[in-house]
């Protein structure tokens, strides 16, 4: 069985792509739902992503991997990376996990998508 997850994409007028996340990333939707995300980003090169984990209440070890892997392929395509939004559990272990010390995280979309923009 599924686990609920909902992945809804929006984009700014200034090219921030924002994927804002509701539910959970378990091993029943992460292999699914990261590669369709990788395919909407396309290519990397200056790429500016966001995730806004506000209403993600779960990610497992697989999902994280994810993350690192469009952290780093966006780093080597000279675009920007970031998360805002992080309830406490996630943060604690995305934190955890060293996450948090390579990708920018904001408390909150605006504040990211400023930054984002530049």
């Amino acid at each position: 069985m599924l686990t609920q997850l909902e992945v809804n994409k929006t984009s700014t007028n200034t090219g921030v792509k924002i994927f804002a996340f509701k539910g959970e990333l378990d091993e029943t939707n992460v292999d699914t739902t990261f590669p369709n995300i990788i395919g909407d980003i396309g290519d990397f090169a200056h790429s500016r992503t966001l995730f806004d984990f506000k209403e993600l209440t779960y990610l497992n070890s697989k999902s994280i991997g994810y993350i690192a892997d469009i952290a780093q392929r966006t780093e080597d395509g000279n675009g920007k990376f970031a998360l805002c939004s992080l309830s406490n559990e996630v943060h604690d272990t995305l934190e955890l996990v060293g996450i948090t010390s390579i990708v920018e995280v904001f408390d909150a979309q605006d504040a990211a998508v400023t930054e984002l923009s530049k």
